[in-house]
C-alpha cells in the first residue's frame, strides 16, 4: 500500500479514548450483551469490536455501528476533535466512505440492518455532545475549524429568539424537547456563533459520577470547579466556607471570582439537565439558585453589571421522572423556554434535498407519514436510504419490526415505557385508538416528554405512524 493510500485510510479510521472505552464497556455490562452479541447487534466483525476496545484504530463506519448498537454517540467513545477533524478537511457529511472490508457486515446480511453511521454536527441526530473529559465545548474543535452545519435545518424564529436571548445581559434561556429532536445540535450553533464575542462553556451533567449527587454541597463544589477548569483557570474552593450555605458559597464563588475574572460575557450552557432532575434534593436547591442568579442583573444594586456577564443556557427534556412532581417544573416561569417542535413537511423537503436523495412529492409524503417530523427518524432513514443500504420501500415494510431500521430506538423507547406500568396500559388505550383519546393531564404530559404522543386540545394519538405500528404489537 503506498503511502497516499496509507495516509487516505488513517483519516478515515479513528481510536477510542480510555475513558471512552470504559464508557462503551459500562453500557455492554448494563444491557447485558457478551462481546460477540454487541458484534452482531452491530454488524460488525468480533475483531473489530476487540480492535476498537485494545485502542487500536478502526474505520470509522465500524465505530458509528457500534455505538449505535448502544445508543450511545461518536464522540462519546473517540476525542472531539479527532472525530470531526475528517469532516473539516473538506469530506462531504453526506457521502460517508464505505468501510474497511475487514471490518465490513457479512455480505448475506440483510440489506435493511438495523445500525446507521451518523453525520457529524447534524442538527437532526442530538449527536454532538461534550467530548468526554476532553474539556472541549461542544461543536467547538480546539483547532477552531468550523463544524459542518451542512444538514442543520433552521426551524425560525427559533434560532433567533435564542440569539437575542443569549444577547440579553443576564439572560437565561431554556432549550426543552425529547431526547433526539436537536437540542444539542441547536446548542452547538449557538455556541459556536457566539464564539466571537462571548466566553462559552458547555458543561453536561453527564460527566458527573454518583458521588457529585450526593449532596447540594458536593455538586454545587463539583459545579465551580468544572466551570473554573473549562475557563482555563484554578479552582478557588479554599475559599468555601462551611459556616455559609452551599448556595450562598456558589453564588459569591461566581460573583467575587469566575465573573469578575472573564472580560467578556460568559455564556453557560448546562446540557442534560435532567440528570439533576432526578436528585429532588439537589434538584430544587439548584433550580432556586438559577433563578436567584437571573435575578440579580436586575437588582440595580453594585453587583447587577457583574451578574449582566453571565447568561445561561439550560437544555433538557423529560422523559426522566425523579421525585419531582412532574405538574411543577423546577424552572417554570424561568427566563425564555424554547420548545423544539418537530420538522415541517416543508422542512422535510429541504433536508431530503441535503442528502441528494431524488423522492417525488409523494414519496416524501410517504415517508414523513411514517415518522412525522421527527429530527432523529429523519435522518436514520435518509441516511441509510442516502447509503444505500435500504431502499424506502423496504423502510416502510420493515420499519416497525426487528429487522427494521429502527429496532434499536424503538427497543429503548419500549424500555423507557415500562419503567411506569401505569403508563404502559395508557399507552395501549392511546395506540389501539382509531382517534385521539382523552386521558389523564399527567400521563398525557409525560408521554408527550417521552417524545410518544402528540396533544390535540385535550386529547392524545400516537406521535406517528411508526409508533403506532410497533407499540401496538410490542404491548399486547
Amino acid at each position: 500500500m503506498n503511502t497516499t493510500a496509507m495516509n487516505k485510510r488513517r483519516s478515515r479510521s479513528v481510536q477510542a479514548t480510555l475513558a471512552g472505552i470504559e464508557r462503551l464497556e459500562a453500557e455492554r455490562r448494563n444491557r447485558g450483551l457478551t462481546l460477540e452479541a454487541l458484534a452482531n447487534a452491530a454488524q460488525v466483525a468480533p475483531d473489530t469490536l476487540k480492535r476498537l476496545i485494545r485502542r487500536e484504530r478502526v474505520d470509522r463506519n465500524s465505530v458509528r455501528d457500534i455505538v449505535r448498537a448502544l445508543e450511545l454517540e461518536p464522540v462519546d467513545i473517540v476525542d472531539f476533535q479527532e472525530w470531526n477533524q475528517w469532516y473539516n478537511t473538506g469530506a462531504q457529511a453526506a457521502q460517508p466512505v464505505q468501510p474497511d472490508a475487514e471490518s465490513a457486515p457479512d455480505s448475506a446480511a440483510s440489506p435493511s440492518k438495523a445500525l446507521a453511521s451518523e453525520v457529524a454536527a447534524s442538527e437532526v441526530a442530538d449527536e454532538l455532545t461534550t467530548s468526554q473529559g476532553s474539556g472541549q465545548i461542544t461543536g467547538q474543535p480546539s483547532n477552531g475549524l468550523e463544524p459542518d452545519f451542512s444538514l442543520y435545518i433552521e426551524r425560525s424564529p427559533i434560532e433567533s429568539i435564542c440569539q437575542q436571548t443569549i444577547e440579553t445581559p443576564g439572560g437565561l434561556l431554556r432549550i426543552k424537547a425529547p431526547q433526539q429532536m436537536g437540542k444539542t445540535a441547536l446548542l452547538t450553533r449557538l455556541l459556536w456563533s457566539s464564539q466571537p464575542h462571548y466566553q462559552t462553556v458547555c458543561l453536561s451533567f453527564q460527566l458527573a459520577d454518583r458521588a457529585v449527587f450526593s449532596d447540594l454541597n458536593t455538586f454545587l463544589k463539583w459545579f465551580c470547579a468544572v466551570v473554573s477548569r473549562e475557563l482555563g483557570l484554578d479552582d478557588r474552593l479554599e475559599q468555601w466556607k462551611d459556616i455559609y450555605s452551599s448556595s450562598y458559597n456558589a453564588t459569591f464563588y461566581f460573583q467575587d471570582y469566575l465573573l469578575n475574572t472573564v472580560n467578556s460575557p460568559l455564556v453557560l450552557a448546562l446540557d442534560n439537565t435532567d440528570l439533576v432532575f432526578e436528585h429532588e434534593e439537589i434538584a430544587t436547591d439548584f433550580c432556586k439558585l438559577l433563578r436567584n442568579w437571573h435575578d440579580l442583573p436586575r437588582r440595580s444594586d453594585r453587583n447587577s453589571p457583574i451578574w449582566q456577564k453571565l447568561r445561561l443556557v439550560i437544555v433538557h427534556a423529560t422523559e426522566i421522572y425523579g421525585a419531582l412532581d412532574i405538574n411543577a417544573s423546577p424552572l417554570a416561569g424561568v427566563g425564555v423556554l424554547v420548545d423544539l417542535p418537530e420538522l415541517t413537511f416543508e422542512q422535510v423537503q429541504d433536508l431530503v434535498q441535503r442528502y441528494r436523495i431524488g423522492w417525488s412529492t409523494d414519496q416524501v409524503q410517504q415517508f414523513t407519514k411514517l415518522v412525522g417530523g421527527h429530527p432523529y427518524l429523519l435522518q436514520l432513514g435518509l441516511e441509510q436510504i442516502q447509503r444505500q443500504h435500504v431502499t424506502l420501500e423496504q423502510v416502510l415494510q420493515t420499519a416497525h419490526t426487528e429487522a427494521g431500521i429502527y429496532s434499536n430506538h424503538l427497543r429503548q423507547q419500549l424500555s423507557h415505557l415500562e419503567q411506569s406500568p401505569e403508563l404502559v396500559e395508557v399507552f395501549q388505550d392511546v395506540v389501539r385508538a382509531a382517534e385521539p383519546i382523552q386521558v389523564k393531564p399527567a400521563h398525557a404530559f409525560k408521554l408527550q416528554s417521552m417524545g410518544l404522543v402528540h396533544l390535540e386540545g385535550n386529547q392524545v394519538k400516537p406521535r406517528c405512524l411508526l409508533y403506532r405500528q410497533y407499540f401496538s404489537d410490542a404491548l399486547r
